[in-house]
């Protein structure tokens, strides 16, 4: 196991902590599990510390309408923008992103996140961190023009290689093996001199499968996973150019609504910056 490394934030506002705090405690007392993400986790891992603008909690989604009513109960407001992976909980200007699955819908979280999360202490309070492995996996996909993961995934990896559960980082991407080797390639780019915290039978598996799908003849579908990757640089793609949105059912877990209302949030968010 990983060196245990107590996370505090001693520059945070005493009030946003306090909140953070309060909100671990809301949880705890009304026994909903939770795990901590985000910035926190990532400088458990990496030791790399950078100030966060808020707290990610990632909880089941059978959980999160209950975690508003109590969070409301306790007088706090509450929104939930994007109903398919992402509520809110505020205090003032401070919030706490409730996260129940990916933006694309590509990661919910399930029992596998809390069955091998890290037990750690963050703000002087015992929690549970979110898995290296789940985090790898849901920071993949975000390959947008204003925000790319892929720095913290090579963090991510260079701190954690040794204790990666490398088979379960395989299973989950399943089909979507590709954006992990994209990834893995791109780390063996940036640390040419430790390309071996990758294991040699990784880097094979995901060659065969690659050279096996090289030699298979392509199946005609006209299917972008783009979309999966930045919702709104290939938004032309499937309005403009007849492309099926892999984020939508059935090759994805989205509804038409729902991907509306993200649509429509992130463009509202674009517009006030």
């Amino acid at each position: 196991m990983m060196q245990s490394y107590k996370i505090s934030q001693d520059d945070l506002d005493p009030q946003t902590r306090a909140f953070y705090c309060r909100s671990f405690d809301v949880l705890s007392q009304a026994q909903i599990p939770f795990l901590v993400g985000g910035g926190y986790a990532f400088k458990r891992y990496t030791k790399i510390a950078r100030q966060t603008k808020d707290l990610d909690l990632f909880v089941h989604p059978r959980d999160c309408s209950r975690i508003l009513e109590v969070f409301s109960q306790q007088g706090y407001h509450t929104e939930f923008p994007a109903s398919h992976w992402l509520a809110k909980v505020f205090c003032g200007e401070d919030f706490v992103d409730i996260i129940f699955n990916c933006a694309n819908g590509n990661g919910e979280v399930d029992d596998i996140w809390f069955e091998y999360a890290i037990e750690e202490e963050v703000l002087g309070q015992s929690v549970r961190l979110c898995p290296p492995e789940e985090m790898i996996w849901s920071k993949a996909f975000i390959m947008a023009r204003d925000r790319f993961d892929g720095a913290d995934i090579a963090h991510l990896i260079r701190a954690c290689s040794e204790n990666l559960d490398w088979s379960r980082l395989l299973q989950r991407f399943g089909s979507q093996w590709r954006v992990l080797f994209s990834h893995l390639i791109l780390f063996g780019f940036i640390y040419p001199g430790e390309r071996s915290r990758i294991p040699n039978w990784v880097m094979n598996e995901l060659s065969q499968r690659l050279q096996q799908e090289v030699s298979t003849p392509t199946k005609e579908e006209k299917l972008c996973q783009g979309t999966l990757l930045s919702p709104l640089q290939y938004e032309i793609d499937v309005e403009q150019w007849g492309y099926e949105d892999a984020r939508l059912f059935p090759k994805g877990s989205m509804t038409t609504a729902e991907l509306c209302e993200w649509t429509a949030h992130l463009k509202t968010d674009k517009a006030k910056d």
